[in-house]
């Protein structure tokens, strides 16, 4: 063997611990994964009797009853409406701030910019209480009608959280986009709302996906807000998981079929556009 050869060697055998390592790691990180599969396709004797981690059979009335038979259908379409609905409220208005913010001057801009970045670091416990009130007091008609329980409601809900991250993330790239490419849109006859539209949303489409995504992960995954603020009109996917939990005892296996349905939708729109998250967690952040 040549000399190079044996370095290639020496430095493949010291990278063996490492690989262990990750090896070990993505193990630990996935098997509650296949666990939850597991689970979700034996039946209420198999989960008491069968030892074995590898499934040979599938039991499809765990996912049948739930999303056919019983109310977790519109759980789950609910769930997409109101992640959606926020997602494209969030992307808008995020945008709309992070321009006004960045390309006129305002008074107190920075002031606002920080404070509206602070409802981001505050516990999501801490608007519990006032948007409950707001919800069912201040918002409540005489016919019966209020925020409370409706997908509106929890779509502005949500807001309160993901609109300072989706400012947060876009206040730097979109004051790295030029300003003359501004200037010389508007002597072209372009107004404001085409400038930013036609010409800033292209510009930062990688960060803009980015901020789309991961408001809708935020949304989809949220448990506190949609627990406080719904009772069955609205209900999500995954306040919903807690009502297989009675005090006649759990039911584990459609438990962990209705956990799976939830986590399927996040993992395709993840999958979909990776790429433009990783392009948009770097873009702008090299200067020329």
């Amino acid at each position: 063997m040549t000399l190079q050869g044996q370095r290639k060697l020496r430095r493949s055998l010291r990278r063996i611990p490492w690989y262990l390592v990750w090896i070990v790691v993505t193990v630990v990180t996935l098997f509650p994964l296949y666990w939850l599969i597991i689970v979700s396709s034996r039946s209420r004797i198999e989960l008491f009797t069968e030892k074995s981690l590898i499934q040979t059979t599938f039991y499809e009335e765990n996912f049948v009853r739930p999303l056919l038979n019983d109310i977790y259908g519109q759980y789950l379409l609910n769930s997409v409406f109101i992640a959606l609905g926020n997602t494209v409220l969030v992307t808008v208005v995020a945008l709309l701030g992070v321009y006004a913010l960045s390309r006129y001057r305002l008074r107190g801009a920075d002031s606002i910019f920080f404070w509206t970045i602070t409802n981001r670091m505050a516990p999501p416990a801490a608007f519990m209480l006032p948007l409950f009130l707001i919800y069912t007091k201040i918002f409540a008609f005489p016919d019966g009608w209020s925020l409370y329980d409706t997908h509106i409601g929890l779509i502005l809900a949500y807001c309160v959280f993901n609109l300072p991250f989706a400012m947060w993330l876009l206040k730097g790239i979109v004051d790295n986009i030029p300003t003359d490419i501004d200037d010389a849109a508007r002597v072209d006859g372009m107004t404001t709302l085409g400038i930013v539209f036609r010409i800033i949303m292209p510009l930062a489409g990688p960060a803009i996906a980015t901020v789309a995504l991961l408001s809708w992960l935020f949304s989809w995954n949220e448990f506190l807000f949609a627990a406080t603020l719904s009772s069955v009109r609205a209900r999500t996917i995954t306040t919903g998981l807690a009502e297989f939990v009675t005090i006649t005892g759990t039911n584990w296996g459609e438990m962990a079929a209705m956990a799976v349905v939830a986590i399927l939708p996040a993992v395709f729109f993840l999958g979909l556009v990776q790429k433009y998250l990783v392009a948009g967690m770097t873009f702008g952040a090299v200067r020329e």
